[in-house]
């Protein structure tokens, strides 16, 4: 009887040479697992099912994770304002988390003595696999053809060609990943230090005609609810709402800059409309209803939580804590933002919301002040200096 191994599957070509590659010649019975966070179409899981069983699988699976993801990883991303380096929201590398869960789960279920993924050595994705498979599974065989044979897409093309499947694998000129948080982009201008990418390696293209548009997205407890007054229960419809109204004006184009897992530095471009527009939105919202060391504190978990997240560290028990205190801070965090989109670029414009926290009564910025006297304020002003007037006191500067 042949031992099931479970390949996580994209239909690529280094997934497509590891389903035949373990099937004839490691002989394998393979089940191929497409864990879906929202970037393929019904269309395209169709397309990749046929491709897997062209290839020899036993048994393919497409692994609907997409409510799983949001839940698990994008609402926390929100809550905690995740933007990479300031920049990159989290899209591949937390995908790749969920993805390997999935497989992970799916193993288990056919009986799998092995899991197989495609990455090679050069990447975080091998990390991001690896981990999580053994962590979730001790003991498990992990297998990794393209990694550990050093193979090169000539090699893996010409093994594919000469066991009869033919399949358009020409190295396209922009490598594109596309999730529900964004779409990486790599090409000859990411391996350099110097460049940018040109305006046509983006997927998405300027097509809004007029000068502006106007956008709302109203928030319930930090998520997301609706958009130009539209509801939505569908947390993952209502973000893919955003991206087509706004990638429409080229919005959420950017170059990343940063650490990798295995110590060298990556540059990746990105088109992310939605998860950028969502994150300004919340994040002035938050400005309005949390106080300054909720905000504060915020910040510094949030930072902290991006970068185990992209670092393959989500099943830490740390990430249980921060993420308890990300929800925690949501509570007063519902209402409407307004925001203008033009051409490759967006404004926040302003928040309604009953917590808004300069409705109070206390006072209005620069203008009057309600619940305290001049004197007050001279006093205060004298206590808080002394602890400096001690300090250059003591040292005569």
């Amino acid at each position: 009887m042949k031992k099931k191994v479970v390949l996580a599957f994209s239909g690529g070509l280094d997934t497509s040479f590891c389903a035949m590659y373990l099937s004839r010649e490691k002989g394998y019975e393979v089940y191929t697992a497409l864990a879906n966070t929202g970037g393929f179409t019904d269309a395209e899981c169709k397309a990749i099912e046929e491709k897997a069983f062209r290839l020899g699988a036993a048994g393919h699976v497409a692994l609907d994770i997409e409510d799983e993801y949001y839940a698990k990883s994008i609402k926390y991303m929100v809550f905690g304002n995740v933007l990479r380096n300031g920049t990159y929201p989290i899209s591949v590398s937390s995908e790749r988390i969920f993805q390997a869960m999935a497989v992970v789960r799916y193993a288990k279920e056919v009986g799998a003595v092995a899991v197989a993924h495609g990455s090679t050595g050069a990447g975080n994705d091998q990390v991001r696999f690896d981990l999580t498979f053994d962590v979730l599974a001790p003991g498990i065989e992990i297998i990794t053809p393209t990694r550990d044979m050093n193979l090169s897409r000539e090699y893996e093309i010409n093994y594919l060609k000469e066991h009869g499947y033919e399949a358009d694998f020409r190295k396209m000129e922009y490598s594109i990943n596309k999730g529900l948080w964004g779409t990486s982009i790599g090409g000859k201008e990411t391996l350099r230090s110097d460049l940018t990418l040109p305006d046509e390696a983006y997927p998405s293209q300027l097509t809004a005609e007029g000068g502006e548009e106007t956008l709302t997205i109203d928030f319930v407890r930090g998520e997301i609810a609706a958009v130009n007054g539209q509801d939505y229960g569908n947390k993952p419809a209502a973000i893919r709402r955003v991206e087509e109204i706004a990638s429409r004006w080229a919005i959420g184009r950017d170059m990343h800059v940063g650490d990798t897992i295995i110590g060298i530095k990556g540059r990746v471009g990105f088109e992310a409309a939605a998860p950028l527009i969502i994150i300004a939105a919340h994040k002035m919202l938050e400005k309005h209803t949390l106080d300054k060391w909720q905000q504060y504190w915020k910040e510094q978990l949030g930072n902290w939580y991006g970068m185990f997240l992209h670092e393959a560290q989500y099943l830490d028990p740390v990430m249980r804590d921060i993420e308890a205190f990300l929800e925690s801070s949501q509570q007063n965090v519902t209402g409407r933002v307004t925001l203008v989109l033009r051409p490759y670029a967006y404004a926040l414009v302003g928040v309604e919301s009953e917590h808004d926290l300069m409705k109070s009564e206390f006072g209005v910025y620069g203008e009057e002040q309600k619940a305290w006297t001049a004197d007050d304020v001279k006093g205060f002003t004298k206590i808080l200096g002394n602890r400096m007037k001690i300090y250059y006191n003591v040292n005569k500067e």
